[in-house]
C-alpha cells in the first residue's frame, strides 16, 4: 500500500531546499508525517503548511483549551470523512482530555454526529459554527457569530473556531485529494514516546 497517490520524496532524495523544508516539518519524534511529507514535490507549500498549522494549533496566543481545539478538528474531519486528520487529533485529544469516560461520551457523540449528546450548550455553539463552515458555507451569517458571543467566546476565540475549521477543511481535501495514508506515521502528536 502506498502512503499517496502522488511521488513522495524521501529524505535521502531531498535537494537543499527540500531537506530545510523538512527539517521545519519534523515531528518530535524526529519524522515527517506524510500530510507534510506528500508536499515534498513543492517544498513552498510544505513550508506554508507547516506555518499555517502551527499558527492554528499551536499557538500561545490561542486561549480555547487545546483539547477543545483538537475535538473541533475532530469533527471537522468526521464531517469531511477524512480519516487521516481523524486519527491523528482525536488521538490528541483523547489524551488531552485525560478522562477515558468522557473521551468515550465524545467519540459515541461523533459517531452519531450529536455532538450536543458529549457537550455543554454552549460549546455545541461552536460545533455547530463548525459544521454550518464546513459543509454549507455560505449559509453562514452574523447570527451565528452572535450566537458564539451569546455563548460566552470572546472575538478572538470566534477566530480561532473559524481558522481550526478553515484549516481542517483546508488539509482534509489534500489528503483525500491525494489519497493520503497513515502508513510509516506516527499517529497523534502526544503518543506515549513524549510522556
Amino acid at each position: 500500500m502506498a502512503a499517496a497517490w502522488i511521488e513522495m520524496v524521501d529524505d535521502t532524495n531531498a535537494n537543499d531546499e527540500l531537506r530545510e523544508a523538512l527539517a521545519l516539518a519534523r515531528t518530535p519524534h524526529g519524522t515527517v508525517d506524510n500530510v507534510m511529507r506528500v508536499h515534498s514535490l513543492r517544498p513552498s507549500t510544505l513550508v506554508g503548511h507547516v506555518v499555517l498549522y502551527r499558527a492554528v494549533l499551536h499557538d500561545d496566543a490561542n486561549t480555547l483549551p487545546a483539547w477543545l481545539q483538537e475535538c473541533i478538528a475532530s469533527w471537522v474531519s468526521i464531517l469531511n470523512e477524512c480519516g487521516y486528520s481523524l486519527a491523528n487529533h482525536w488521538a490528541n485529544a483523547r489524551h488531552l482530555i485525560d478522562d477515558d469516560p468522557k473521551a468515550d461520551r465524545i467519540e459515541r457523540a461523533f459517531e452519531a454526529r450529536r455532538p450536543s449528546d458529549a457537550f455543554e450548550a454552549s460549546e455545541c455553539a461552536l460545533f455547530d459554527y463548525a459544521q454550518m463552515l464546513t459543509l454549507s458555507p455560505a449559509s453562514v451569517a452574523q447570527a451565528d457569530i452572535e450566537t458564539m458571543r451569546a455563548a460566552g467566546y470572546d472575538d478572538g476565540e470566534i477566530l480561532e473556531v473559524n481558522q481550526i475549521v478553515c484549516y481542517f477543511n483546508y488539509v482534509n481535501r489534500s489528503l483525500n485529494g491525494l489519497g493520503v495514508t497513515t502508513e510509516d506515521d506516527v499517529i497523534g502528536y502526544y503518543s506515549a514516546d513524549d510522556e
